[in-house]
């Protein structure tokens, strides 16, 4: 399957974590997403971008709703 980043994804479209470059993300912002459930399988939906740079974005993950930043979102792929 083709993958993106997790920030290219339409809002609604669901998709599944096929990677994570956690060298990107700062040591907090890792254990965070952890902590949420994010990681490689999981399935992952966008569902609503803040009005400023779309910044935050709202993700849901299982069956929570998360906030993160886009840079963040840049650093997890979707297939």
């Amino acid at each position: 399957a083709f993958a993106v980043l997790l920030d290219d994804l339409s809002l609604g479209q669901a998709g599944q974590i096929a990677s994570i470059d956690w060298a990107r993300l700062g040591e907090g912002e890792s254990c965070r997403l952890r902590h949420f459930g994010f990681d490689e399988g999981v399935t992952v939906e966008p569902l609503h971008a803040g009005p400023f740079g779309r910044d935050p974005l709202a993700v849901r993950v299982g069956r929570m709703t998360v906030a993160i930043r886009r840079a963040h979102a840049r650093a997890i792929r979707v297939t």
